[in-house]
Order: structure tokens, then C-alpha cells, then sequence
């Protein structure tokens, strides 16, 4: 296999160069602040297995763009909102490159630099899904 123009580390650390990182601790502030919305771009499965951050919205990754865009058939209401808006996924790499490509659309965000990863072992609330709703 040829060697890539540029790996996706290195699209990490350019996109985690120029947007707001927010620690996991102070995302755990923002938890019921309704002045936030906490966006989690996560697959389905990664949140039945490992629960979520509770009151946060589910938007799959690969439909950020369109979700956000009010010109788009996609587009959802939440993110008409005037609200600080954080994503994040599990580990801060999926979500660093959504809010760069989300800056470049003219759409405002953070993301938890460290993602789901170390939420619940620094105290962050976890959701889980009940049996019932699988």
C-alpha cells in the first residue's frame, strides 16, 4: 500500500490545533447546564455498550454535517439553538475532526479532548440503555 499524504493522527493534531478542547472534568460541569447541549457522535453499539452522558444528543457521525446545516433536508432543530454546543465520541478523535469540519462550515463547537474514555472514572454520570429498549 502507498504511504499516505497525511495519516489520521496527524489530521487530529491539526484539526485539535485550531478548536476548543474542553477537559473531561469541566465537561462534567456543563452536564444539565441548559445552557449546552453535549452532542455525542458516537456509533449506536458504542452507547448500549458503554452508556452515555445523560440529557446528551445523539447524532451519528456521519451525518454531522447534514444535521447541522439548516439549508440541508437533514438539518435538527437542537442545533438551531444559540447554546455552547460540545461533541464528543470516545476517545477525542472522531469529535476533534467533526468541530474542525463543523469551524469551517461556520458552525461554533467544542469537543471533550479525552471523549468518553475517562468520563466515568473522573465521576461523569453515566446513562445506560435498559434491556427493554434493545
Amino acid at each position: 500500500m502507498a504511504k499516505l499524504k497525511t495519516s489520521a493522527a496527524e489530521m487530529v493534531a491539526a484539526a485539535r490545533a485550531r478548536i476548543e478542547e474542553v477537559e473531561t472534568a469541566d465537561a462534567i460541569k456543563m452536564v444539565g447546564d441548559p445552557e449546552v447541549v453535549i452532542v455525542d457522535i458516537r456509533d449506536v453499539r458504542e452507547r448500549e455498550r458503554g452508556g452515555f452522558i445523560p440529557g446528551s444528543f445523539h447524532c451519528p457521525r456521519g451525518m454531522v454535517e447534514f444535521w447541522v446545516d439548516p439549508d440541508s433536508p437533514y438539518f435538527k432543530e437542537v442545533f438551531g439553538q444559540d447554546k455552547k454546543f460540545v461533541f464528543h465520541c470516545a476517545s477525542g478523535w472522531r469529535s476533534a475532526l467533526s468541530v474542525a469540519t463543523l469551524q469551517d462550515m461556520g458552525f461554533e463547537a467544542a469537543h471533550i479532548r479525552e471523549g468518553f474514555s475517562t468520563w466515568e472514572e473522573q465521576g461523569g454520570p453515566v446513562e445506560r440503555v435498559a434491556k427493554s429498549e434493545k
